[in-house]
């Protein structure tokens, strides 16, 4: 699945076109390399999100099969680190 798709899948983002604007901007890394939004996101990729003065990591646990991922379901597919 897209970066883009992913982010927007399991709630990190409201919109696809926000995830869009992160990965341009170079704030969202895929195993601590600068993605772009057509970065294809596997089981166990860790995703960092850079801002200003502090960043979150998650860790991939399970690929989304549904546009959007329920809120209470979104601990099966990523983990925050």
């Amino acid at each position: 699945m897209r970066l883009d798709k992913f982010l927007n899948a399991t709630n990190i983002t409201k919109r696809r076109a926000i995830a869009q604007d992160m990965c341009e901007s170079n704030v969202v890394l895929v195993n601590n390399i600068i993605s772009k939004s057509s970065k294809e996101v596997k089981i166990g990729d860790i995703i960092t999100l850079k801002f200003l003065e502090s960043s979150k990591k998650y860790q991939v646990l399970k690929i989304p099969t549904l546009k959007n991922v329920p809120k209470n379901m979104k601990d099966e597919y990523i983990k925050e680190l």
